[in-house]
C-alpha cells in the first residue's frame, strides 16, 4: 500500500485551527442532560419529536466532528460527513437495536463515511478494512504527553497522522485521540477484538517512527 504524499505541517496546523474554531463556536451547542438515557431521546424520535432527535445530535455532534476530522484532515470534508451520517442515522432510525449502543452505531457511519469520503479524495490510496492478526499486547500510546501542548505541536500531529494509511489511522484515532476502547472499536469498524488490537499495536509503532523523522526535520 502506498503512503500519502507528505503533507505540509503548515497546512496541517491551518486546518487543525478551524477544526477547533468549528468545533468551539459553531458546535458549541447545549446538550441534553447526561441523566437522559439515549434510547429515551431515540423513541421520542421515533415518536416524532424533532426536538429529541436534535438532542441526540447536540449530545454526538462535537465528537462525530473530530472522529470525522482526525480520518479525512478537512473540516468541510469532516462537517460534510458528520451532516451525511445524522441524515442517514435519522432515516434508519427505526432499524435501531436497543439493546446496543448509539454511539457505537453512530460512529461506526460516521468513520465509514469519512473512509468512503478518503477514498474519493485520494484515489492512489486503497483503504481496505478486512484483515486479521493474533491478538497482541497494546504498548504505550505514541502520542508525545498526555495532552496536546499548544496548536503547533497538534499541527505536527495531524501531519503525522495523515502519513499513516487509512485503516491504521483511523484505528489509532478512536483509541489514542477519543479513547474509545478496543472492545467498542470492533463494531464500529466491522472487525475483531484481536483484529483491531493489532492494527493499534502497528499504527502505533507506524507513527512512532514517522514522528522521529518529523522530529528530527524539524531541529535541523
Amino acid at each position: 500500500m502506498s503512503l500519502p504524499e507528505p503533507t505540509d505541517t503548515k497546512a496541517a496546523l491551518s486546518e487543525y485551527r478551524l477544526a477547533v474554531q468549528h468545533a468551539g463556536e459553531e458546535l458549541a451547542k447545549t446538550a441534553p442532560e447526561a441523566s437522559v438515557r439515549d434510547n429515551v431521546l431515540i423513541e421520542g424520535s421515533l415518536g416524532g419529536d424533532f426536538g429529541a432527535f436534535e438532542s441526540l445530535v447536540a449530545r454526538y455532534e462535537r465528537r462525530a466532528f473530530w472522529v470525522a476530522f482526525h480520518v479525512v484532515g478537512r473540516v468541510e470534508d469532516a462537517r460534510d460527513t458528520v451532516q451525511e451520517a445524522f441524515v442517514r442515522v435519522h432515516r434508519s432510525l427505526d432499524q435501531f437495536d436497543f439493546a446496543k449502543s448509539f454511539y457505537t452505531w453512530l460512529y461506526r457511519i460516521v468513520t465509514n463515511l469519512a473512509i468512503d469520503r478518503l477514498r474519493k479524495n485520494r484515489s492512489a490510496r486503497t483503504v481496505q478494512l478486512d484483515g486479521g492478526a493474533d491478538d497482541i499486547e497494546q504498548g504505550d500510546a505514541p502520542f508525545p504527553g498526555q495532552r496536546l501542548e499548544g496548536r503547533e505541536l497538534a499541527g505536527r500531529v495531524r501531519d503525522t497522522l495523515d502519513r499513516l494509511p487509512a485503516r491504521f489511522r483511523t484505528v489509532l484515532t478512536l483509541r489514542d485521540l477519543h479513547q474509545i476502547s478496543c472492545r467498542e472499536i470492533a463494531p464500529i469498524l466491522g472487525l475483531t477484538y484481536a483484529t483491531v488490537r493489532w492494527r493499534l499495536n502497528k499504527a502505533r509503532q507506524m507513527f512512532r517512527e514517522r514522528w522521529a523523522v518529523s522530529t528530527r526535520t524539524w531541529t535541523e
